[in-house]
C-alpha cells in the first residue's frame, strides 16, 4: 500500500518549490565552496545538489578553496607556512606546495562531478566542467614590513571567457590561483575570487557555502534577510569573538560589496545542513542568511516624512483610477501599514498592508512603483517584503483588490475569488461602483 502522506508531502513539496524552478532557470550563481566543505563528509550530496542546480538550468560557476589542504602539502613537505592579516604568505619555495594541494582539489571535484553510477543522484547528469586561466592576478606586495610573496590579489577576471563556456552549458569551475602577465601563479583567497567574479558576470546569485550558519543575532537566531545597510550596522555592532566570527564577517562583507556593485542577491549558508542549497534556493524561507542587492537599499517602513513622497507617487495612478483616492488625513492615519523603496531621497515604490488577524488574513493595498523603477523588479521586492510581514504576523491568506493590474498579481501566484472569500469588515466596504477584481493568494 502506498503511504499516502509521504506522497502528499512529496508532491506539495514538488509544487511550493515549482515558482523558484521557473525563476532561477538561466540564470547565473556563482558558489563558492572552502576546503573544509571539500573534506567534509557530506560532500558527495553538495555535488548531488550542485548538478541537479544545472539539469534545472542554473548557469554555474563554482569557486573553490583549498586552504586545509595547502596546510597540509606545505606540511607534508616540510615547509613553514605563516599568516598575516588573515592572508597566507607564500614564500616563492612554497608555490609548488600550493599548486599540487589546488590541483588536486580542483581533480576531486571534477571526478565527483562526472560520476554517472546508475542509482545514484549523479546518473545520467552528463556534468561537463571547464577550467582555466580565467583569473588575472597581481601580487599583494608588502605589508608592514612583510612580503608576501606568491601571495595575489584578483586583477582581473575574463567574464567573457567564463560566459561563453556558461552559454555551452558548461560548468565552470575556478581555483584560487590567478596568473599574472609576467607568467607567474599566485595564490589568491578563494572568497575574493568568487566575489569579483560574480561583480565580473553580473551574477544573479553569489552563494556562500560555510562552516557556520549564516548571521546570528546577539541570542543566537539566525538573520534570514538584511539589505546593505542592515549588513553594514551588523558589522560594526558584532564583535570577532571566535574563528566563525571572523569568517562570518568576512562573508558578509562580501556579500553586501557584492550586491552594491551590482550582484542581485547574495546567500550565506551551512554546509553542515544537508541540502542546504537546494532548501535555499527552492524553498520560501531558505536555511541561510539573505543579503539583498540595491533593490533593497532603502526599503523601510514609512514614516510621517514619506507622505509627500507617496502622494506624488500615487497621485498619477489615482488620475487613472488605478489607485484608489486617497486624502493626506487618510495616508496619515495609514502611514505605520506602509513599506517604502526610497532612492536618493525619493520614494520610487510604496505598498501598504492592513492585518485582519482573527481571519488571519492581510490586505495588500497601494502597491505602486515609480514608472523610472517598473522594469528592475521593485514591485517583485515590495511583493516578497508584504509576503514576509505577513508570515511574521502569521498571516496565511493575502489578498488584494484591482481593476487595471490582475495579470500582474495573476502571474505572482494571486487567483481571482468571489467577494465572499473577504474578511466580513472588508466585504462591508467594498465599492461596487468601481467593480475590483478580488484576488487572493495563499501564504505557505
Amino acid at each position: 500500500m502506498p503511504n499516502n502522506k509521504i506522497n502528499s508531502d512529496h508532491v506539495d513539496w514538488f509544487r511550493a518549490s515549482a515558482p523558484y524552478i521557473h525563476t532561477h532557470r538561466g540564470s547565473t550563481f556563482v558558489i563558492l565552496f572552502g576546503g573544509e566543505a571539500v573534506d567534509h563528509p557530506r560532500f558527495a550530496h553538495l555535488i548531488h545538489d550542485i548538478a541537479l542546480l544545472g539539469s534545472l538550468g542554473v548557469r554555474l560557476v563554482l569557486v573553490h578553496g583549498a586552504r586545509p589542504q595547502i596546510q597540509k602539502q606545505l606540511q607534508k613537505l616540510g615547509l613553514d607556512s605563516k599568516f598575516s592579516d588573515e592572508l597566507r604568505v607564500t614564500p616563492a619555495e612554497n608555490m609548488p606546495g600550493v599548486e599540487q594541494a589546488v590541483g588536486q582539489v580542483r581533480m576531486a571535484i571534477e571526478a565527483q562531478l562526472s560520476m554517472g553510477l546508475p542509482n545514484t543522484p549523479m546518473a545520467g547528469a552528463a556534468v561537463r566542467v571547464v577550467s582555466g586561466n580565467f583569473i588575472t592576478a597581481q601580487p599583494y606586495g608588502i605589508h608592514n614590513g612583510i612580503d608576501f610573496g606568491q601571495t595575489g590579489n584578483v586583477r582581473n577576471v575574463d567574464a567573457k571567457a567564463i560566459n561563453d563556456q556558461l552559454e555551452h552549458n558548461n560548468v565552470v569551475l575556478v581555483s584560487p590561483v590567478g596568473y599574472s602577465l609576467t607568467g607567474e601563479t599566485f595564490n589568491l583567497r578563494a572568497e575574493d575570487v568568487a566575489t569579483k567574479t560574480a561583480i565580473a558576470l553580473q551574477a544573479d546569485k553569489l552563494i556562500f557555502i560555510m562552516e557556520n550558519n549564516g548571521v546570528t543575532d546577539e541570542d543566537d537566531k539566525l538573520l534570514q534577510q538584511l539589505n546593505i545597510t542592515q549588513a553594514e550596522q551588523w558589522q560594526k555592532n558584532h564583535g570577532q569573538k571566535n574563528e566563525n566570527d571572523r569568517m562570518t564577517q568576512s562573508h558578509l562583507n562580501n556579500a553586501a560589496h557584492a550586491c552594491r556593485k551590482g550582484v542581485t542577491r547574495a546567500h550565506m549558508i551551512s554546509q553542515n545542513i544537508d541540502g542546504a542549497l537546494l532548501l535555499e534556493l527552492y524553498s520560501r524561507d531558505g536555511v541561510g542568511t539573505l543579503v539583498s542587492a540595491d533593490n533593497y537599499e532603502g526599503l523601510r517602513t514609512a514614516t510621517i516624512d514619506d507622505i509627500g513622497g507617496i502622494m506624488e507617487l500615487i497621485s498619477p495612478l489615482e488620475e487613472q483610477g488605478v489607485l484608489v483616492k486617497r486624502s493626506r488625513e487618510q495616508l496619515e492615519l495609514d502611514i505605520h501599514n506602509f513599506t517604502v523603496i526610497e532612492r536618493d531621497s525619493m520614494i520610487i515604490a510604496c505598498a501598504a498592508l492592513f492585518l485582519f488577524p482573527e481571519e488571519k488574513s492581510a490586505e495588500l493595498a497601494c502597491l505602486a512603483v515609480h514608472p523610472d523603477y517598473q522594469q528592475q523588479g521593485r514591485g517583485n521586492d515590495l511583493m516578497e517584503h508584504i509576503e514576509w510581514q505577513s508570515r511574521k504576523q502569521h498571516i496565511t491568506e493575502l489578498f488584494t483588490l484591482t481593476t487595471q493590474t490582475t495579470h500582474w498579481f495573476l502571474e505572482r501566484g494571486f487567483n481571482e475569488v468571489p467577494l465572499e472569500k473577504l474578511p466580513m469588515e472588508k466585504q462591508s466596504l467594498y465599492n461596487y461602483q468601481r467593480k475590483s477584481k478580488i484576488l487572493h493568494n495563499t501564504l505557505a
